[in-house]
């Protein structure tokens, strides 16, 4: 029997169905977000709340959407936008997730970066809910692929970074074109004057929750280290890698140009690491998550604008190469780390000249900051943690109806792979990704290259594992 508390989803409006598949997900209480947002957002209200990644903003809209849905009717009644695909592609498995005991929802992603046609192709099915980016859901609009007269609930996800990725005329060109009478749920990390701004124009007379951030110095561990110039710089961060041996980073740059040094770098000194900017192309981008979040690679260096919305777990350390250019930067950067109560490292360097920065820091963070001595540099003996898995990449994925199981199946048959030896299973369109433990890489190769799936033979190659031998 499950004990009712104030934070319980019972407490709430919910159609008993999505009720029954919270507890079946073992979704037993309410979020800060959720707890303040969800009331006013299943009355139907416009709602503008801070939340940032990992507080459970989605459920807390994705929940709203569904109580009102009507799937009889098979036109849009949801559109969510997001400001990169990864958040986009989060969004709708999390909303399809919580949609699982209502009959019939159909979720649709609309993404630059894939092809138009087959996307046109689904939407001419009908669809419910749309999820997808500014750039993308506007180019629909415009070839007439999309309707949006019937969309009774907009939702704005990390409207400040799409602000700041410059989608705010496609953003006001989609808003124009959705019925004034609608619920408008906005959610920010931060409230800028801009994402105010946007707030008036298109919300009305909205709620406004605002939740402090729960990654406090009891799950973060935050050291600064003064550096002088670049060439301490990167040998700073080399002796912080080595002396915490941190089995997954996340280290910040500000630049591209910047980001493309420190991984060649760390590469060059047997790091494992891969690139994470603007400017890599779809495809390339997606082989590097995967790669990150798999376990094939230990270190990612990425720009704050290619690692936005990124939903990374297990996180051991994040590390400033270089100052965030702002403190909102700098914490949403750090809380990457210390999540789900697992403690976290965040390490930041900073130029002597940088002293106001860090007085302003101090400021936002509402506490003082210690300069702290660099670990001893005897510590860059130690060898550089490398990665247990590596990669392989199946020419074959959704469209040829691949799913996990087959692939693992495939592996694990006539015992070739012990099923512990294989790890994180990623299937996209057209391509799939298996990771597999160092020591089966080969067999595993082997094994997939020779058998089949679905009846099929597919290639099967092991993509770069981000370091040099």
């Amino acid at each position: 029997m499950t004990t009712s508390t104030p934070l319980s989803f019972s407490n709430l409006n919910l159609h008993s169905n999505l009720l029954q598949n919270l507890n079946d997900l073992g979704y037993n209480e309410m979020t800060a977000i959720q707890a303040q947002s969800l009331p006013a957002i299943l009355a139907k209200k416009d709602v503008m709340a801070q939340g940032k990644t990992g507080s459970g903003k989605t459920a807390a809209f994705g929940l709203g959407i569904l109580q009102n849905l009507d799937t009889d009717k098979t036109i849009i009644q949801a559109l969510v936008l997001c400001p990169t695909r990864e958040l986009a592609d989060q969004v709708a498995k999390e909303i399809r997730k919580l949609a699982r005991t209502t009959s019939n929802t159909k979720v649709l992603t609309l993404c630059g970066g894939l092809p138009f046609r087959p996307q046109a192709a689904s939407l001419e099915y009908g669809a419910h809910i749309i999820v997808g980016t500014p750039g993308r859901v506007e180019d629909h609009v415009h070839r007439k692929t999309l309707d949006l007269s019937k969309v009774a609930t907009l939702v704005l996800d990390e409207a400040d970074r799409m602000l700041e990725m410059g989608f705010q005329e496609a953003l006001d060109n989609i808003t124009a074109l959705i019925p004034k009478q609608r619920q408008t749920l906005l959610l920010s990390a931060t409230f800028p004057n801009k994402i105010k701004a946007i707030a008036k124009r298109i919300m009305n007379d909205p709620v406004i929750v605002e939740v402090e951030s729960t990654h406090d110095n009891d799950i973060i561990s935050q050291h600064f280290y003064k550096v002088n110039h670049d060439d301490e710089r990167m040998q700073a961060l080399r002796l912080l890698l080595a002396t915490h041996q941190p089995e997954s980073t996340v280290v910040f740059c500000n630049t591209k140009a910047s980001a493309q040094f420190v991984t060649d770098t760390l590469i060059d000194e047997g790091f494992s690491a891969l690139d994470l900017t603007g400017d890599l192309e779809q495809r390339d981008r997606d082989q590097t998550l995967v790669q990150f979040a798999n376990k094939s690679i230990a270190i990612l260096v990425a720009t704050d604008v290619a690692a936005r919305g990124l939903d990374i777990d297990g996180l051991d350390a994040v590390i400033n190469y270089e100052l965030a250019q702002d403190a909102e930067s700098h914490v949403h950067r750090i809380g990457r780390t210390g999540r789900a109560g697992s403690k976290g490292i965040a390490c930041t360097l900073f130029h002597f000249k940088e002293g106001y920065r860090i007085s302003l820091l101090e400021d936002f963070l509402g506490q003082k900051i210690t300069e702290e001595d660099l670990p001893p540099a005897s510590n860059l003996q130690n060898k550089p943690i490398q990665a247990a898995m590596g990669t392989l990449q199946i020419s074959g994925g959704k469209k040829q109806k691949i799913r996990p199981g087959d692939i693992l199946g495939a592996l694990t048959s006539n015992n070739a792979v012990n099923g512990k030896d294989v790890g994180k299973i990623h299937i996209f369109d057209h391509w799939s990704y298996v990771a597999i433990n160092k020591d089966s890489l080969k067999i595993a190769l082997k094994t997939l290259n020779e058998g089949q799936l679905k009846g099929k033979n597919f290639r099967v190659r092991q993509i770069g594992v981000g370091f040099k031998y």
